[in-house]
C-alpha cells in the first residue's frame, strides 16, 4: 500500500513512540517525511530503522524544541525546504508531569503548556501556508483520552490536551474551504516512552505517580480489548500510527474537525 507515494510530510516526536511509528508508518507507505525530536539520539534510532527498512534516502530529521517559538520559526522553514512543500503535518511530540494538582509546581504545569499545547499552535502556524498551498493539506493532532476523561494526577496534561482538541476544531472550520483538514486522534492504553515513565499504567507507580497515589483510581483506565496479549493490555504505539496514517491519506478525505478515540474500549 502507498498511499503517500507523491506526498511530503512532517512529523514532531518523531525520535520515540507513537511518533517515531507514524515516521517509519508513513516511509513504509511511500511518503517523503521530516521527523522533528528535541532528543537527537532518538531521531538517530529513527534514522538507523528507517534505513534497515530501506526508506532512509525519504528521510530527513532535525532537533527542534517545539516550545520554543525561535527553534520552531527557524527548523519548519528549512524542513519545507528540504521536502519542497508540505501536505501532512502530525504534531505527535508531547510531555506528560503527574503530581498532585494542589501541589504542582507551576513551572511544570506551564512546562506541559508550552510543549503539548503552545508547540502544536506553533507548529501549525508555521506549516500553514504550506499545507494550504497544497490544496489537501492534513493536520494531525495528538489530544488524549484524558481530554474527555478523568485520568487522576495529570490536570496539566489533560488540560493541554483538551486545549489540543479544541485548536483542532477551530482551524478544521477555519481553513475548510481552502482544502485543509484536521483531526485529532485521543490515544489512550498505548505503550510509550511516555505513559511507562509516568507509571500511567496503573501497575508501576512510575516517576510521575505521587507515592501516595491512590492506584484504584486507575482501575478504571484498563482497556477492554488485549489483541496482543501484553501483560495490561496497553497497544504497542503501531496501532495509532495505523490510524494517523489512514486519516492522513485520502482514504480520510470526508474526515475533518473531529477526534478519534483510539484506546481498545478503556472508555467504552
Amino acid at each position: 500500500m502507498n498511499r503517500f507515494t507523491d506526498r511530503k510530510a512532517l512529523v514532531t516526536g518523531g525520535g520515540s513512540g507513537i511518533g517515531q511509528a507514524t515516521v517509519l508508518r508513513l516511509l513504509a507507505e511511500g511518503c517523503t517525511v521530516a521527523a522533528m525530536d528535541i532528543a537527537a539520539p532518538g531521531l538517530e534510532d529513527t534514522a538507523a530503522k528507517a534505513n534497515e527498512a530501506g526508506h532512509g534516502e525519504r528521510l530527513s530529521t532535525q532537533v527542534v524544541d517545539i516550545g520554543d517559538e525561535a527553534s520552531v520559526t527557524t527548523a519548519v522553514p528549512a524542513a519545507m525546504e528540504r521536502l519542497a512543500g508540505l501536505d501532512v503535518l502530525v504534531n505527535a511530540a508531547g510531555i506528560l508531569r503527574s503530581a498532585h494538582t494542589a501541589a504542582m509546581p507551576l513551572g511544570d504545569w506551564n512546562q506541559v503548556i508550552r510543549v503539548n499545547l503552545t508547540g502544536t499552535f506553533l507548529m501549525t502556524r508555521e506549516a500553514l501556508p504550506a499545507l494550504l498551498a497544497s490544496g489537501r493539506g492534513v493536520v494531525v493532532n495528538f489530544s488524549s483520552t484524558s481530554a474527555a476523561f478523568a485520568h487522576p494526577y495529570m490536570a496539566a496534561y489533560a488540560a493541554s490536551k483538551g486545549g489540543v482538541q479544541s485548536f483542532t476544531h477551530a482551524i478544521a472550520l477555519e481553513y475548510a474551504a481552502q482544502g485543509l483538514r484536521a483531526v485529532a486522534v485521543a490515544p489512550g492504553s498505548i505503550s510509550s516512552g511516555m505513559t511507562d515513565a509516568s507509571g500511567a499504567s496503573g501497575q508501576n507507580r512510575g516517576p510521575g505517580i505521587p507515592e501516595d497515589a491512590d492506584m484504584r483510581l486507575f482501575s478504571k483506565l484498563m482497556p477492554a480489548l488485549n489483541p496482543s496479549g501484553s501483560e495490561f493490555g496497553f497497544a504497542g504505539p503501531e496501532a495509532i500510527a495505523g490510524i494517523v496514517a489512514a486519516l492522513a491519506s485520502d482514504d480520510g478525505a470526508f474526515v475533518t474537525g473531529t477526534e478519534i478515540r483510539i484506546d481498545g474500549g478503556t472508555h467504552m
